[in-house]
């Protein structure tokens, strides 16, 4: 809606909704008697790539709560929201222009290559300037990436993370990192016992008010087929139980009361004072023991020691300089250890900040990788989670519950299968993209189609990250309850994971039998008998018949 002011305005600010911080470059050099604020939520933002229920609602719930607040400090915006229509930004911002006719059009750099571009293309079919103002969200300065990359053949987000600990002097002792290492991750392997990871603190969750419950109706009107659901099943999540935000007291907190009714809670922060809880909250209760079981997956526990910060974070209700003092905090006061807060602020500082980098280098070439020349479609499974894999059923029966899951659920279950199974590098990247509540897609999409799928043939990680199901079996009890078996490839219990690793082998020998690393594992392949390299490729071809794609 517009504001009731006069049809020409002399600048138009856009916000974008990943852009929800009162720091940002758009809030200098206003004037509130000529420039207006313009928002505005599209239909094609939930449909292009189709979007999990809980990541619309997030979105959308978040920008009205930052909308309300600009109102509340008068401060002169234009909001559509869904009811208005519109199916596209481009669509929306022409509506606005013509009403308007702003002398000049803002916006802080977009999130996303795309929309930057329908931004200059709208501004020049209505020949109204464009200033793109820089997003100072993050720790590292403009052009800072592209110096520190140039001349070099491989980008390490190792040489990074340390160039920037140098700059910033985070976790520093002068010109030493603090401890004497750069980098704590031998000691952050840890999977638990055969007792599991013992009595969590339940995870956050926060009552909703009047406009997210406005917001939770238009999804469910607009957006009724899209997957995934906005109010879990509880008895699929053990430790999520609702907590009162503003003390940190839980109303349930035992394992038996877990089907406590949750429709009136919200898993993720949509305000910046929710944000802050929750990061309170995980400093306080789960930092200390992150590090070491950062890794580590257990049945039927989505959550375990991991702060669920990165949605707060990307939609910037939470700003880095923030999270990271008060990590470094933490340590320095002996709350949490080394190992934990370096491998927290490594997340942050190292590879958040890396992948933002990576992102504007390579895009738009990005979307058109494809180094293993992988061609297969998604199978079905994904978007039902009815699978007879123990592991793949439990990462996505969390994702279409909660939108969720850590990230070695991610590039070592999901992620792993998908590119175990030779999936198509842009399928698998709209998958992430819509299914999980924190994708946006400078971060989604270099993890997806760089880390998880190797597309882009190794700018960014040195070896596909591949694996057998041990790896899985290692990690997590998921193995426990599945009817195959991580130690066999070529039997009707061989585990569907260590089936197509070796057949993954075998198409890619020829490209990996010099790799340091993985031709020890192409020797390997090239020991066994011809009989049993036959089985397993006889194998893939009954898990092609086995798990129907195309449908979804």
């Amino acid at each position: 809606m517009l504001m009731n002011k006069s049809n020409h305005c002399r600048h138009l600010n856009i916000i974008f909704g990943d852009q929800l911080n009162r720091t940002s470059e758009i809030f200098h050099d206003l004037d509130l008697e000529q420039d207006i604020f313009w928002m505005a939520e599209v239909r094609a933002a939930s449909l292009q790539p189709s979007s999990h229920k809980q990541r619309s609602l997030l979105f959308i719930s978040a920008m009205r709560h930052f909308a309300q607040e600009l109102r509340d400090d008068k401060i002169p915006i234009i909001y559509f929201t869904l009811d208005h229509g519109f199916e596209t930004f481009s669509d929306a911002l022409i509506h606005s222009v013509k009403e308007c006719r702003p002398q000049k059009i803002r916006s802080v750099l977009p999130g996303e290559y795309a929309v930057l571009q329908a931004l200059k293309q709208v501004c020049t079919a209505e020949n109204i300037p464009l200033e793109i103002l820089p997003d100072k969200h993050f720790i590292s300065l403009p052009g800072e990436f592209t110096r520190w990359a140039k001349g070099k053949t491989e980008w390490r987000m190792e040489f990074w993370y340390r160039s920037l600990r140098k700059r910033t002097g985070i976790l520093m002792e002068g010109s030493k990192p603090v401890g004497g290492d750069w980098n704590y991750d031998k000691n952050n392997r840890g999977h638990f016992d055969k007792y599991g990871p013992g009595m969590l603190k339940p995870a956050l969750m926060f009552e909703m008010d009047e406009i997210t419950r406005a917001a939770q109706n238009d999804i469910e009107k607009y957006f009724p087929n899209n997957a995934g659901v906005i109010k879990p099943d509880s008895t699929k999540s053990l430790t999520m139980h609702p907590f009162n935000s503003k003390s940190f007291k839980p109303i349930s907190s035992n394992r038996e009361n877990a089907k406590h009714d949750v429709t009136d809670f919200f898993g993720w922060a949509v305000t910046r004072e929710q944000a802050l809880e929750l990061f309170d909250h995980f400093v306080q209760y789960h930092l200390p023991l992150f590090g070491e079981y950062q890794d580590a997956m257990w049945t039927h526990e989505p959550w375990l020691y991991h702060s669920r910060l990165s949605a707060a974070m990307n939609l910037k209700l939470l700003g880095p300089v923030d999270v990271l003092d008060c990590a470094e905090a933490a340590y320095r006061q002996g709350h949490a250890p080394l190992n934990a807060v370096e491998g927290f602020i490594r997340q942050i500082l190292g590879w958040r900040e890396y992948v933002r980098g990576v992102y504007w280098s390579m895009m738009p070439s990005w979307l058109e990788m494809n180094a293993l020349d992988a061609q297969e479609s998604l199978p079905d499974f994904y978007w039902t989670g009815d699978v007879d894999m123990n592991c793949l059923q439990q990462s996505l029966h969390q994702v279409l519950q909660h939108g969720y899951g850590h990230h070695i659920q991610r590039l070592m279950v999901t992620g792993l299968f998908a590119q175990l199974w030779q999936t198509n590098p842009r399928e698998i990247h709209e998958w992430y993209l819509g299914m999980y509540v924190d994708a946006v897609e400078w971060v989604e999409l270099p993890n997806v189609l760089g880390m998880s799928q190797y597309a882009d043939g190794g700018a960014m990680a040195s070896k596909p990250y591949i694996a057998t199901g041990r790896y899985i079996n290692t990690m997590s009890n998921y193995c426990d309850n599945c009817k195959y078996k991580p130690d066999e490839s070529d039997t009707d219990d061989a585990c569907p994971f260590t089936t197509l690793y070796w057949h993954f082998l075998e198409k890619h020998k020829e490209r990996f039998e010099k790799h340091p690393r993985l031709g020890v594992q192409v020797k390997h392949l090239e020991s066994m008998t011809a009989e049993k390299r036959e089985a397993i490729t006889q194998r893939v071809k009954q898990l092609r018949q086995r798990y129907p794609v195309g449908n979804y």
